[in-house]
C-alpha cells in the first residue's frame, strides 16, 4: 500500500467556522494531518508526497467534475474579495440563492453565496494552495492503483465529499473521492465510490447522479436530523442513466457499530450487483463516539471491522481520507481501519 500526503495543504487552516450562529473553533484545521500521520507513522508505514500540486492533467480532471466557473471562483475569490471595501480576511457568505435563484451573479458577493453553500468553508488568502495539494495527493493515489499498485491511500484534507459540481459545503471545495473515481475511470469501466463517513457524500452524488458509469454508496447519519439535511434519503436512487446507481443507507442518530455493521453489508451486497472493476472508499472517521461533530457511536475496535469488511472487496482500491476530526482517538481510529483493512485485503497483482 503507498500512502500520500502533502504538506501544502496546511496552507489551508481556518481558525473558525459558523456552528449554530456563534463563531467556533474550526475542526478542519492541520491538526487533522498531524494525528493522521502520526498514526500512519505508529504503523511502520511511510507517507509520499505527489510528485507535483498543480498540473494540466490535474486542472483537466477536475473540469471533468466541477464547473469552469466555480474553479475560477475557487482560484480568484480571495484577492477579489479584499478588493471590496471593508471586506473581511476571510471570504464567507452572507446571501444564497435560496428559493430557486437562477441569475449567477457577477459581483464577489454573489459569487461567494452561489458558491459557498454554508459557513463551513472560509477561504483565506493561502487557501487555494491547501485544497489544491489536497486534489493532488487524492489524485496521486489513484494514479498510483492505475500503475500497479492494489491499495493506495490518500490523507487529505480539506476533505472532499460535500464538494459538487460548483458548491463547497461542510469544510469541503474540491471533491477528491470523485476526482479518484475519475482518475480510475479512465481505464476501468465500471468504477464505485463507497462512502462510510458520518455524513452523506452530497457532493459525490450530486456529480455522478445521472451517470452510470460510476455507482455511489452513502451510509451515514439520517439527514433529516444531521448534517447536510437535504440530501441523503433512501429514495435517493440516480436519475437516466444514473438511475439505479446511487444507495442511499441512512442510520438513525446514534446507532452504534453492530448497526453500522450490518448497514456497510447491505450497502456492499448492493454494490456486488454493479460488479465495479475498482472502488474508491471514501473514509470517514467521524462516525467515532467522540468525534466533535459525532451523530454515530462507533468504537475504536470497530472501525478494525469496517477495514476488514472494506478489505475483502475483489478490486483495486484507493481509499481517501474524508471526515474525522481531532480527538485523542482520532489517530487509533485510522490505525484499527488500516490493520483491519491489510489483514483482509488479498487482491492479486
Amino acid at each position: 500500500m503507498k500512502l500520500f500526503y502533502s504538506e501544502s495543504q496546511d496552507a489551508h487552516a481556518p481558525a473558525t467556522f459558523l456552528l449554530r450562529g456563534v463563531p467556533a473553533p474550526s475542526p478542519e484545521r492541520p491538526e487533522r494531518a498531524e494525528r493522521l500521520r502520526a498514526a500512519i507513522h505508529g504503523l511502520g508505514m511511510e507517507l509520499s508526497a505527489p510528485a507535483t500540486l498543480d498540473t494540466p492533467l490535474l486542472r483537466e480532471r477536475l473540469a471533468r467534475i466541477h464547473t469552469p466557473r466555480y474553479l475560477t471562483f475557487l482560484e480568484t475569490i480571495h484577492a477579489r474579495w479584499r478588493e471590496l471595501p471593508g471586506a473581511s480576511e476571510l471570504v464567507a457568505p452572507n446571501v444564497h440563492p435560496c428559493g430557486g435563484g437562477h441569475h449567477y451573479p457577477t459581483h464577489p458577493v454573489g459569487q461567494t453565496g452561489w458558491h459557498l453553500h454554508d459557513m463551513a468553508c472560509p477561504i483565506g488568502a493561502d487557501s487555494f494552495t491547501g485544497i489544491l495539494a489536497s486534489a493532488a495527493t487524492a489524485q496521486a493515489a489513484a494514479q498510483a492503483v492505475l500503475n500497479g499498485e492494489n491499495v493506495a491511500y490518500a490523507l487529505c484534507r480539506p476533505p472532499g465529499h460535500h464538494a459538487g459540481p460548483e458548491r463547497a459545503g461542510g469544510f469541503c471545495f474540491l471533491n477528491n473521492s470523485a476526482l479518484a473515481a475519475t482518475v480510475l475511470r479512465e481505464e476501468h469501466e465500471r468504477v464505485a465510490i463507497v462512502d462510510v463517513d458520518l455524513h452523506h457524500g452530497n457532493g459525490t452524488q450530486d456529480i455522478f447522479y445521472a451517470r452510470g458509469d460510476v455507482w455511489t454508496g452513502s451510509l451515514h447519519a439520517d439527514p433529516s436530523e444531521f448534517y447536510p439535511f437535504f440530501w441523503g434519503g433512501a429514495d435517493e436512487c440516480g436519475i437516466g442513466q444514473g438511475l439505479g446507481t446511487n444507495v442511499n443507507l441512512p442510520l438513525p442518530l446514534g446507532s452504534a457499530g453492530a448497526d453500522f455493521m450490518s448497514a456497510l453489508e447491505t450497502l456492499l451486497n448492493r454494490l456486488d450487483d454493479f460488479s465495479p472493476m475498482a472502488v474508491v472508499v471514501a473514509l470517514g472517521l467521524d462516525a467515532h463516539k467522540d468525534d466533535p461533530l459525532a451523530g454515530l457511536k462507533l468504537e475504536t475496535e470497530d472501525f478494525t471491522r469496517v477495514g476488514e469488511r472494506l478489505g475483502q472487496l475483489s478490486t483495486p482500491v484507493v481509499l481517501v481520507q474524508e471526515g474525522g476530526y481531532p480527538t485523542d482517538s482520532l489517530g487509533h481510529n485510522l490505525a484499527a481501519f488500516l490493520e483491519g483493512f491489510r489483514r483482509a485485503y488479498s487482491f492479486p497483482n
